[in-house]
């Protein structure tokens, strides 16, 4: 319990013992002078009734204020978990969004390495061509080199160099 309950408690007993061992002093009769008349009544049994109503006034309140107080807990609590769901929500589209740029940015760099990977190879093409047909023209002007020395050494047996 709260102690704010038990305290009300304590009071309200203490009250009640009060009123028990003072019982006969309640309720004697006395005159009570209201504004326009006099009337002999019990003035502790009519303090005690407005003491009563009070605290049946009060304990309303209490339970108004907690039920408000319940309504409100409960309204927050909605707004908190539709809150909770636009978050994630939220985060699950930025995910899609990421997921969907970072394939983008595959594929392009997927383009890009193939596009890359065919200009060195129809690179690669070009200089074997063309080594091949360097190393064909060495070796043309080559044999031409060693035809023509055939040549000279066989039409002059004896030097060796022009």
């Amino acid at each position: 319990m709260q102690l704010r309950n038990i305290l009300l408690i304590l009071v309200l007993s203490l009250l009640a013992i009060f009123a028990a061992l003072n019982w006969s002093a309640i309720m004697a009769p006395m005159p009570i002078y209201l504004i326009f008349t006099t009337i002999d009544a019990p003035l502790g049994l009519i303090l005690l009734a407005i003491t009563a109503l009070l605290a049946v006034f009060f304990l309303g309140f209490m339970v108004y204020l907690q039920s408000a107080t319940l309504l409100e807990r409960q309204r927050v609590m909605r707004e908190l978990e539709n809150q909770r769901e636009l978050a994630n929500q939220a985060e699950a589209s930025r995910f899609s969004e990421l997921r969907a740029f970072l394939e983008t940015e595959l594929q392009q760099l997927h383009a890009r390495n193939q596009e890359a990977q065919s200009h060195v190879e129809t690179r690669m093409v070009q200089l074997e061509q063309a080594l091949n047909l360097t190393i064909e023209q060495t070796g043309n002007s080559l044999s031409a080199y060693i035809g023509e020395l055939e040549d000279r050494l066989e039409s002059n047996p004896g030097k060796l160099l022009p």
